[in-house]
């Protein structure tokens, strides 16, 4: 999606400048993507009202690793009709 926005030329330099990223446009979707982040983090946080939330992605699939995948089902026969 297009748009035209007007952000703070030093706030936008000083972004770029911290991430590393090489456009403007890396920087805008690498600061939602952290927003979108935080603020789902900050709603689970207040629906169970403790524990550590403070994950990364690494952490995620780390997590997700030490589940015990759940058996596929067993395939069965095709049957032709014919």
């Amino acid at each position: 999606m297009r748009s035209t926005l007007d952000i703070p030329e030093k706030l936008l330099s000083d972004a770029q400048a911290l991430s590393g990223l090489k456009t403007k446009k890396d920087v805008v979707i690498a600061a939602l993507d952290e927003f979108v982040r935080k603020r789902r983090l900050d709603g689970l946080r207040a629906r169970l009202g403790r524990g550590n939330f403070d994950l990364t992605q690494q952490d995620l699939r780390r997590m997700r690793e030490d589940v015990v995948p759940v058996a596929p089902e067993p395939k069965r026969p095709k049957v032709h009709v014919g």
